[in-house]
Order: C-alpha cells, then sequence, then structure tokens
C-alpha cells in the first residue's frame, strides 16, 4: 500500500461523511489492528534486552528518517510553515514523546497484553479531553463508557496494588500513555494542516527523537555491550519496519482523513490482537482477569464510539 496518494484530505473527509469511506480506509484500519497488536510482544522481546532510552530513541531516528526518505523519493516538500511549528511540536510532545516513554517503561515493567489493554483506553480519555479542549458534548453514552473503561482497570490493577511490585508502576505507565495519546490525536485534529500527513509523521518522530536521545545520553543507558540476540534483533527489526514507518502513518492519516470516531473504532480490536499475539509469541497467561478486562474496555469503546456510528449510519 501506498504512503501517499488518493483523493485529496478535503474530499475524504466529505465522502466518509457521507457515509461512502472508501475501501482503502478498511484496508488502513485492519492493517493497524494486525501490526500494531503484533507489535507489543515485538517490544517485549527487544525490552527485555535494551533499556527503554536507547530502544526508543532508534525507533524514532529510525522511523523519522525512513520517512523522510519515503517522502522526498515521492518529491514531497519537508517544508513546515510557521504556523504549523507550534500545533507541531505540541502534538510531538504528546503524541511522541509521551506515548513512547510512559508504554515503554510500562511494557517494560508488566506483562504486554495487559499493557495493550491499558494503552487503548486511548478514546475513553480523547472523549473526555474532546469535551474539555473542543467543547464536544459529553453524552449519557461516554459517561457509560468512561465508567465500565474504568471498571476494566479496576478488573485489571486492582488485585497488583495491593502489593508494591512493579506492575502497578507498569500500569500507571501506560494509563500515562494512553491520556498522552489521547492529548495528542485531539491536538492534531484541532489544526487544518498543509503538510502531508507523511511528511507530519516524520516531523513528529524525529522531533521526538531529541529529547529521548538527550535523555538517554544524561541518562547513561546505551547498547549492551554483548549486542542483541538474533529474536531481539528481528524484533526491532519489525518494530521498525511495520509499527515505526507503517502504523504511524496510517493511524494520523485515519484520524487526519476520516471522522474522529471512525478513527477510534479502528483501534478497538488492537488490545485483542496484542493479548492473543502475546499469549502465542511469549506465553503470557490469558486468564480470567484479563478476559473480563478486555471485555470491558471494548464494551466501553463500543459504547462511547460503535454505537453512535450505528445509530448515525441507520438514519442516514
Amino acid at each position: 500500500m501506498a504512503l501517499e496518494g488518493g483523493p485529496p484530505a478535503s474530499a475524504r473527509e466529505k465522502n466518509s461523511q457521507d457515509g461512502a469511506l472508501p475501501a482503502s480506509g478498511f484496508l488502513l484500519l485492519f492493517a493497524l489492528t494486525f501490526f500494531w497488536g503484533g507489535n507489543w510482544p515485538a517490544m517485549k522481546i527487544v525490552l527485555n534486552e535494551l533499556a527503554v532510552w536507547p530502544f526508543r530513541t532508534i525507533c524514532l531516528v529510525g522511523g523519522g528518517l525512513g520517512l523522510f526518505a519515503i517522502a522526498r523519493l515521492g518529491g514531497r516538500s519537508l517544508r513546515v510553515s510557521p504556523q504549523e511549528i507550534k500545533p507541531l511540536l505540541i502534538c510531538t510532545l504528546f503524541n511522541v514523546v509521551g506515548w513512547q516513554l510512559c508504554s515503554g517503561y510500562g511494557i517494560s515493567l508488566m506483562e504486554a497484553g495487559r499493557a495493550s489493554i491499558i494503552a487503548f483506553t486511548m478514546p475513553l480519555w480523547a472523549a473526555l479531553l474532546g469535551h474539555w479542549v473542543l467543547g464536544e458534548r459529553m453524552t449519557a453514552a461516554k459517561i457509560v463508557g468512561l465508567a465500565l473503561g474504568l471498571t476494566g482497570l479496576a478488573v485489571l490493577i486492582g488485585p497488583d496494588l495491593q502489593s508494591l511490585g512493579a506492575a502497578p508502576l507498569g500500569a500507571l505507565f501506560m494509563l500515562g500513555a494512553a491520556i498522552s495519546w489521547a492529548a495528542g490525536t485531539v491536538a492534531l485534529k484541532r489544526c487544518s494542516w498543509q503538510m502531508s500527513t507523511l511528511v507530519l509523521t516524520a516531523w513528529m518522530l524525529l522531533l521526538g527523537a531529541v529529547p529521548v536521545a538527550i535523555g538517554m545520553l544524561i541518562i547513561g543507558e546505551g547498547l549492551p555491550a554483548d549486542g542483541l540476540s538474533t529474536q531481539a534483533l528481528l524484533a526491532l527489526a519489525y518494530v521498525l519496519a511495520l509499527p515505526m514507518l507503517f502504523c504511524h502513518w496510517a493511524y494520523f492519516s485515519v484520524v487526519r482523513l476520516f471522522p474522529a470516531a471512525i478513527a477510534a473504532i479502528g483501534t478497538l480490536a488492537i488490545p485483542i490482537v496484542g493479548v492473543l499475539s502475546s499469549a502465542i509469541v511469549l506465553g503470557e497467561p490469558a486468564g480470567q482477569r484479563e478476559l473480563v478486562a478486555l471485555c470491558l474496555v471494548c464494551g466501553a469503546l463500543a459504547v462511547v464510539l460503535v454505537l453512535p456510528a450505528l445509530r448515525n449510519s441507520g438514519r442516514a
């Protein structure tokens, strides 16, 4: 699938509002679900051998430079207009720096499947932030959805809070990652971007790499002296090629080009893939608590996003 092309953003937004979302949009959401879901066990494999700061530095530099190379090969301008600098920095802070660091530490401190469940409560926090920042109406469905989501979190991490082990800290990091991602999504929707999604994504990744790389140098974390195992190198290659290059571009494309509800609906199945792939690849347990939390979170997202969309389509 090409990283750019097709009708302009305004045309796609109009088509989606008319209920004529192109088939390529559904393919994009399906690919996001599969590749981002598989990212969780891959990250866990790498983070078992590589510290968070160098891992995220490699991901961001590799992803940013890779997307810039694709943009240049496609003849895209890399220029950022003066009025886009401030929103670009804000989106980078939340979508990249906050998400990358919080999720990196979170997944290093807890099981990858459970981490993915917490991460993809993002649309719930996006609904709240959309109400506060964008003035979107807080409906009864959103309130019910938020209650279901918080109940799911309580089921998942509640028993762990009885101890001072690493799991509660990991859950808090993942919750911070989800909120940061939600804030970045709302910030992305506020701006009418002139640059292409490909170039926008490249700038966010590369700009986000700067504070992360500085943090890596300050903390003194680096590559392991004996290098990475073959398994970790293969997992790192997967993370760079698909989640960092393709999935970041694909997600920002969906958020930018389609209604926010459709973009969020596309994330519903990702934690399911994350839990299943982590159980298959890493042998992580997928017991009753994880399944109940997963159902509650997905139910919350369905109440907030899917049911309103179905009602609107039925009235069309």
